[in-house]
């Protein structure tokens, strides 16, 4: 079952509606959505662990989760 407002805010405190509106529709589940959060809190960690990088769903949470760094230079 996909994810629901409360699924969200339970994993990630409040977010605002855009973010929110990006989560729902990848159609992932909580489980993928924490999966998520853990790659991009500790990728190195989980990389270390032998984990693959995560493909579908999960991939497309990382990269709405993955803040885009600028490219002022």
């Amino acid at each position: 079952m996909g994810l629901k407002h409360s699924d969200i805010t339970a994993i990630l405190g409040p977010v605002d509606e855009t973010l929110m509106a990006e989560l729902l529709a990848t159609g992932a589940t909580a489980s993928e959505l924490a999966e998520a959060i853990a790659w991009v809190n500790n990728d190195e960690a989980l990389i270390g662990e032998g984990r693959h990088l995560p493909a579908g769903r999960v991939a497309a949470l990382i990269d709405i989760l993955t803040p885009e760094e600028d490219e002022e230079e």
